[in-house]
């Protein structure tokens, strides 16, 4: 019933102090306004000021719709604001267990030559259990292979990808077996993020059918987990997008999980309230165009 143009036009009336000054203010007409009011006043079964003073004396009824109008209008601009303003726009994202983004790098640069304004900051410190931290909207988009909140998140998928047992070039199975089955590694030191191991497809999948059960270690950096590997410290399980680079250096060696392998889909999630904010679309949309060649 009560309308913002109300609202807006008792401000007027109440910082000029007349029909006639507020009508200049707001670009009407004074009868306009009038005409305005006295529909609105019968509508609701009250007045909201009397006509013959000056300046304008409110009612009772009119102070208190002023009162909402100081709070309601300024909450109302700022709401505008924020939908119209790109300059202030932050995405904050997080990669699943991962600190590896350089498949990220060509998205990030066709990214900002649309939203030149928008600043893309990586949360870090949330990446071996981003999805609570994006429910509480602490994030904005997560990457993760992990579908656990199909209510209130949406997963959007980007690419698909193969897990890999990763070894140093200088380990025995690296040039050993093509196929790494269970029994092959049940006596090596396994190098796993911070994370249950129930989380692990290299646990859920590989090794726990087969009763096999490796000594594992945490590592809680993937640049460190990879090092580590290289020096022959132990092995790892890692999708191959991470890795991929360092088998081209030379620095460690892939191999398939057991005969089939082990694929899985990385996905963007966003709680399905934002899944419709433009800004969040088209970061979405360049990640799906640009990591077509990933593996």
């Amino acid at each position: 019933m009560i309308k913002i143009k109300n609202l807006k036009t008792l401000q007027a009336i109440k910082k000029s102090g007349s029909i006639s000054e507020a009508a200049k203010i707001l670009n009407q007409t004074q009868s306009a306004i009038s005409h305005q009011f006295n529909i609105l006043e019968k509508k609701l079964g009250f007045n909201l000021f009397q006509r013959k003073t000056s300046p304008i004396k409110f009612t009772y009824q009119g102070k208190i719709l002023l009162n909402l109008a100081e709070i309601v209008l300024p909450k109302i601009n700022k709401a505008l604001q924020e939908c119209m303003n790109k300059e202030k726009k932050t995405i904050r994202i997080s990669i699943e267990c991962h600190s590896c983004i350089q498949w990220l790098v060509k998205v990030l640069k066709k990214f900002k030559i649309q939203w030149p304004k928008i600043t893309i900051d990586f949360k870090s410190n949330m990446t071996f259990n981003p999805q609570p931290e994006l429910k509480k909207a602490k994030l904005d988009i997560i990457f993760t292979s992990e579908i656990l909140n199909k209510n209130e998140l949406k997963y959007i998928p980007i690419f698909d990808f193969e897990v890999k047992l990763i070894f140093s070039p200088i380990h025995y199975l690296a040039k050993a077996k093509k196929d790494i089955l269970p029994n092959d590694i049940a006596l090596e030191t396994f190098m796993i993020y911070p994370i249950p191991k129930n989380r692990l497809d290299i646990w859920r999948i590989f090794l726990k059918p087969s009763n096999i059960s490796p000594i594992f270690k945490t590592v809680d950096n993937t640049l460190l987990l990879i090092q580590m590997v290289s020096a022959n410290m132990g092995i790892t399980a890692l999708p191959y997008w991470t890795v991929k680079n360092f088998e081209k250096q030379g620095l460690i060696v892939t191999k398939k999980i057991g005969k089939n392998g082990i694929r899985k889909t990385l996905y963007a999630a966003v709680l399905k309230n934002q899944k419709l904010n433009p800004i969040i679309q088209d970061f979405i949309k360049f990640t799906k165009i640009y990591t077509d060649n990933i593996n």
